[in-house]
């Protein structure tokens, strides 16, 4: 399952589609220039325990990096696997 994203500038969404129905989605927003803030992510239960949550986390963080972004994750999920991977400090901010 691929993870798309699309923004219009000032808010986006991460999303995995199975079917062409949205299964998991990570919310966010543009702070100003340079960040970006996680406040939402939320996986269909049907889906749970997938990894879904954490491809979402890594797309962004892929996507932080290609635009040097730092994120602020306010998401409680996206904060503990910041907690939890050090190899995204390079993002945090």
């Amino acid at each position: 399952m691929e993870v798309k994203n699309r923004n219009d500038g000032k808010r986006g969404v991460f999303y995995i589609e199975d079917d062409s129905k949205e299964i998991a989605l990570m919310h966010y927003t543009f702070a100003g220039p340079g960040k970006m803030i996680i406040d939402h992510t939320e996986v269909n239960k049907e889906y749970e325990g997938k990894g879904l949550g954490m491809q979402l986390v890594k797309a962004g963080v892929a996507y932080a990096r290609e635009n040097h972004l730092k994120i602020l994750p306010l998401c409680p999920f996206a904060k503990k696997i910041f907690d939890i991977t050090p190899a995204f400090v390079d993002v945090l901010f």
